[in-house]
């Protein structure tokens, strides 16, 4: 058995729980983001009494933040975290919903004093109405360029869903939404990617980003990327993240 062919395989064996991609530690080698959500979000946190956190995946970000606001909420709607998600907050007294449609949040009008969301879609009107007046959502989004380079060498057309989501998509949904902006921050940053077997997790772990995508459909165009990798000594793909503090305005 070659390399492509074992690299392949363990990344097709290897799991993916929860939000975890400590699989890819030292294969997929991301530039830092050049500001930090955890910290952003936790500074917003003195005087909260209600908080929810959009898309908690298995719950690994918003229990790092504990102790957490006395009424803390969470939504997941991809079923494997669901579980997870649970055993890791309940016991920190948060409360997880899953399969919750973005334009129909279980939640009354003027709930929550702070909405968090970090790399989940969002209904800028459904999370207006559930934030209480003065209250504030703070985003983290992953761009529509986001790793584009995968579809560019794998794809004959590149075709990415998403490709057109930024900032300004985003700030217009939410300014129509009712809300005023009072931070916007946007990154690109470079990525190392080491060998194919962590193209393939990654693609694995985030099936929007090539949709339909299955080793065998794509093995000669990862072939071919897996030889290219190894004669250029790897792989350079440009990540694009930016984050967005809105407020909606008091009474």
């Amino acid at each position: 058995m070659n390399d492509f062919d074992t690299l392949i395989q363990d990344a097709q064996a290897a799991g993916f729980a929860g939000w975890d991609f400590s699989w890819l530690d030292g294969r997929w080698i991301e530039g830092p983001i050049p500001w930090d959500y955890r910290e952003l979000v936790m500074a917003q946190f003195a005087g909260v009494q209600s908080l929810l956190d959009l898309g908690t995946g298995g719950g690994e970000l918003l229990a790092s933040m504990a102790p957490l606001p006395p009424d803390t909420r969470a939504t997941e709607n991809y079923p494997p975290n669901g579980p997870i998600a649970r055993k890791r907050l309940e016991p920190l007294g948060v409360s997880v919903v899953t399969g919750v449609p973005d334009d129909a949040l279980p939640f009354p009008v003027a709930t929550f004093d702070l909405v968090i969301d970090r790399h989940e879609s969002f209904d800028p009107a459904e999370v207006f109405r559930i934030v209480k007046p003065g209250g504030r959502f703070v985003t983290q989004q992953v761009g529509g360029q986001d790793n584009l380079r995968l579809n560019e060498l794998l794809q004959d057309e590149v075709a990415f869903e998403f490709a057109d989501w930024g900032p300004a998509a985003a700030i217009s949904g939410l300014e129509a939404a009712g809300f005023q902006i009072a931070d916007l921050k946007e990154a690109a940053l470079e990525t190392r990617v080491t060998d194919i077997g962590a193209v393939v997790y990654y693609l694995r772990a985030i099936p929007w980003q090539i949709e339909g995508f299955t080793v065998e459909g794509y093995r000669d165009r990862l072939l071919a990327l897996h030889e290219m990798m190894q004669r250029e000594g790897g792989l350079t793909l440009h990540s694009h993240r930016f984050l967005i503090e809105a407020v909606k305005p008091a009474l």
